[in-house]
């Protein structure tokens, strides 16, 4: 399933992280591990973010992924499931063929 992770990453934690060189090889880490179709990094709220945006193949593979993350940085996680244009029309598509079949109480 394609998901969305959202990971912010305190001030502190993050700028030791910098000086002792392990976020780089953290963050690098994390992508090895995912194979993100695209990741970005910005400031949100005065924090270290980063999106990335990769395939969920089992819920089992959270655990992996999201663990490091809070160990090193004391990072937020999110996940969410997330479509591109063509997974947002297919759904569309199949919620107007649908609506046929959906009785709505008035």
């Amino acid at each position: 399933m394609r998901t969305l992770m959202k990971v912010s990453m305190p001030v502190e934690p993050a700028n030791k992280a910098i000086q002792d060189g392990s976020l780089p090889k953290v963050l690098q880490a994390v992508i090895d591990e995912l194979r993100p179709e695209a990741s970005y990094f910005y400031a949100e709220n005065g924090k270290r973010t980063g999106l990335f945006v990769f395939d969920l193949k089992e819920p089992s593979q959270i655990p992996s992924i999201v663990e490091p993350l809070f160990m090193h940085f004391n990072a937020g996680v999110e996940l969410y499931p997330v479509m591109n244009a063509q997974d947002m029309k297919a759904g569309v598509d199949k919620a107007i063929r649908n609506a046929g079949h959906v009785l709505v109480a008035a």
